[in-house]
């Protein structure tokens, strides 16, 4: 694996920056923070979507507090809601 990375470091860093590999970081990272979900595809296409945060209509940007955070279920999993990150720290986690 090391040796096959090795050689294809350069490729694996250009495809990461493609809307394909983004996405799959994307997914990748929300699986291992928990979310479970039926169709991935269309919750990734809504958090493209989606702007504004779905508590406090703030607009969603790059900025620190204002940064799209997917809001799920601590004990169950699943998805809530699309939400800045000062609404996603300040939310109980159930």
């Amino acid at each position: 694996k090391r040796e096959w990375y090795e050689k294809n470091k350069e490729k694996l860093t250009i495809y990461r920056q493609t809307p394909e590999g983004i996405k799959k970081s994307r997914i990748k990272d929300w699986k291992f923070r928990g979310l479970i979900c039926d169709d991935i595809n269309v919750l990734y296409d809504k958090y493209l979507e989606t702007t504004q945060c779905e508590l406090c209509n703030v607009v969603l940007d790059t900025d620190t507090k204002t940064t799209k955070c997917m809001d799920h279920d601590h004990f169950t999993g699943l998805f809530r809601n699309f939400v800045c990150k000062s609404c996603n720290s300040s939310l109980p986690r159930q």
